[in-house]
């Protein structure tokens, strides 16, 4: 098996795993994230109703000034953007999905950034 299948395969295992933690938890709002090379979105999403509450990427206006929209500094904005979003929604406490994406880096800088403006997961 080439390189580029077992790394898929790590990630969809991951996910999974994650995927099940969350269901066994007692229902919350979930703080679901992802990422490309390009660009990060995040949706705070209630599984109960089946839609999405609050939903931010770095491609909306807010963003228009980075130069990059792939990068810590652009999760650290986006991190308060959706904390500041799901504060007139009148959310605070959430789960984090990080959909298979290792904790470090922009994950990391988005998650502790959402943290400081008021989220709590």
């Amino acid at each position: 098996m080439d390189k580029f299948r077992l790394k898929k395969k790590r990630y969809i295992r991951r996910k999974l795993s994650i995927k099940r933690k969350i269901r066994q938890d007692h229902y919350m709002p979930r703080l679901c994230i992802s990422k490309s090379n390009k660009n990060f979105y995040a949706q705070i999403i209630d599984d109960e109703k089946g839609h999405t509450m609050v939903g931010v990427s770095t491609l909306s206006g807010e963003f228009a000034g980075l130069s990059k929209k792939g990068n810590i500094e652009a999760a650290k904005k986006l991190g308060e953007a959706v904390a500041a979003k799901a504060k007139e929604k009148g959310v605070t406490k959430v789960i984090f999905d990080r959909n298979g994406y290792l904790y470090h880096g922009c994950i990391k800088a988005f998650a502790d950034s959402a943290r400081e403006n008021g989220m709590e997961f």
